[in-house]
């Protein structure tokens, strides 16, 4: 606790200051002042909580002095050490909110023994108030995140306890906001004390009550406030400073009753989990984006077909470069939201893993099961898309990598591209050109890395796909046939029961 001495008397300053043990009582004896105006112009900065000064001095007195500290800061405790027994002087300072009245001459006991009775003041004045602001943010909490209906009575007394919410005029109304971090941030005692006196001043530049929140705060204020939202968002800039992390402001929709704020916190809420939607924004307003209907849920086959050129080029900067590419255009997507991009991301990953099991499947093994994928909470999609987007697309490019390796990789590169090309024409020299191979070396290199001929390989490939689309799929026999590169229904039909003993239309009878 902070003490100032006040004295023109150069030995009485310093007696006061090295007589006493000061320190050793809990105190912080700050450097003495020599005159009321001194101690004027130093008390903004050092704020102390006790004052001991005397009465006659050159210049201004210590009553003087003493009204207008209570003034500015009424909580100040104030002690008069004066050379004068007067009853006039002592009566004049207890009406200037002195709290103690002392001699000179008095003993260093009893100096200290007024010291020690005003910070016992202080003490149970700022744990009084403490109590008063917990049950006060109790009273408002309970309110903001119950479901029960508020009765008038909850309103009037939340309006008694806050009469800044309380409004003048029909034509007033009150607004929330929701300041948040990415990320639960330990706090200093240093930045406590920073964000308290941010807090103070807000309250008082904008006359709002602000709440700690789920790691957060609330701002609740009169929205006729002119520039409240350029005040918050310097306040939360100021925040992230000292915090040293990113902090995100959200409001609710306004609203004409205290009744009102539990919906306007919920807006303020849901308007949250458009964080990486806002982009570098660091405020966005429920009524922004309330309206938004929603992007498209599932990629294209065009854009499956990009990603997969990606996955098998098995580059990591290209695939770093895919993903930013996406991530921008979903961002600019007027009508995204965070459900639907969670879908639609969601769409490239799974899409991704069918690639890699159909890859491994063309080489007689199975994907390894993905678990970040199996695992994957859809809510960190939507917070962090580029981090979970990279570790899951990463780990398949990995997995490729590995099956690449077990054998020719021109066999895997066209085994791939066969998979991924039934539907077109796939004559053995235009796949030989593909991987870059004289035709008669490619079809004998196939032959002994697949243990069938390439005529062989491609129509079980087609079969196969076949027997899934007809299983799957309600699609018709002529449309799958075309689907799986037959333009001859008759030849189709042929290979088909060549293959599994049947028709196509008798195997989908059968239910197999």
């Amino acid at each position: 606790m902070k003490l100032l001495i006040i004295d023109d008397e150069i030995i009485i300053r310093e007696g006061l200051s090295t007589v006493i043990k000061w320190e050793e009582n809990g105190f912080i004896l700050l450097r003495p002042a020599a005159s009321a105006e001194e101690a004027l112009m130093r008390i903004p900065l050092e704020r102390p909580d006790i004052i001991m000064t005397d009465i006659r001095m050159t210049g201004k007195t210590g009553l003087d002095l003493a009204r207008e500290v209570k003034q500015d800061y009424p909580d100040t405790e104030i002690v008069i050490l004066s050379g004068y027994e007067e009853f006039a002087y002592a009566q004049q300072a207890m009406r200037e909110g002195i709290s103690d009245y002392l001699l000179k001459t008095s003993r260093p006991g009893d100096i200290m023994a007024a010291a020690m009775r005003a910070q016992k003041r202080i003490m149970e004045k700022r744990a009084a108030e403490a109590h008063q602001t917990a049950f006060r943010s109790k009273l408002l909490e309970r309110m903001l995140a119950g479901e029960t209906p508020i009765s008038d009575q909850e309103v009037e007394n939340i309006l008694m306890y806050y009469p800044e919410l309380r409004m003048a005029s029909e034509w007033e109304s009150l607004e929330l906001w929701l300041a948040t971090s990415e990320s639960y941030v330990a706090v200093s005692a240093e930045a406590e004390k920073a964000l308290g006196e941010l807090g103070d001043k807000l309250r008082q530049t904008l006359d709002c009550v602000i709440l700690d929140w789920n790691g957060g705060w609330l701002f609740i204020f009169r929205s006729n406030k002119p520039g409240a939202m350029r005040m918050v968002k310097a306040s939360v800039e100021q925040a992230e400073r000292i915090l040293n992390c990113r902090l995100f402001a959200t409001s609710g929709y306004t609203v004409a009753s205290v009744k009102d704020l539990r919906g306007a916190l919920r807006a303020a809420e849901q308007a949250t989990a458009f964080r990486f939607l806002a982009g570098d924004s660091k405020l966005i307003r429920y009524d922004d984006i309330k309206n938004r209907k929603g992007m498209r849920t599932v990629c294209s086959q065009e854009e499956e077909e990009g990603l997969t050129a990606v996955l098998r080029s098995r580059d990591r900067e290209r695939l770093a470069a895919w993903i930013e590419q996406t991530l921008s255009a979903v961002k600019h997507d007027p009508e995204a939201t965070p459900g639907s991009m969670k879908s639609y991301l969601h769409s490239f990953l799974v899409a991704g893993f069918r690639w890699l099991e159909r890859a491994a499947a063309s080489v007689g093994q199975s994907a390894k099961e993905l678990q970040q994928l199996e695992s994957l909470d859809l809510n960190e999609l939507a917070r962090r898309p580029a981090e979970v987007m990279s570790g899951i697309l990463s780990s398949i490019m990995s997995q490729y990598d590995e099956l690449s390796g077990d054998r020719n990789s021109a066999i895997a590169k066209t085994i791939a591209y066969i998979r991924e090309h039934l539907d077109q024409s796939l004559t053995l020299s235009q796949v030989a050109a593909f991987v870059h191979m004289n035709p008669n070396y490619f079809s004998e290199l196939f032959k002994r890395e697949t243990g069938k001929n390439y005529i062989e390989f491609v129509t079980e490939a087609r079969i196969e796909w076949a027997i899934r689309l007809l299983r799957e799929t309600p699609a018709k026999v002529s449309e799958i046939a075309k689907r799986v590169g037959y333009e001859d229904m008759k030849h189709f039909n042929r290979m088909f029961k060549r293959y599994t003993g049947e028709t196509p239309s008798h195997f989908r009878d059968r239910g197999q």
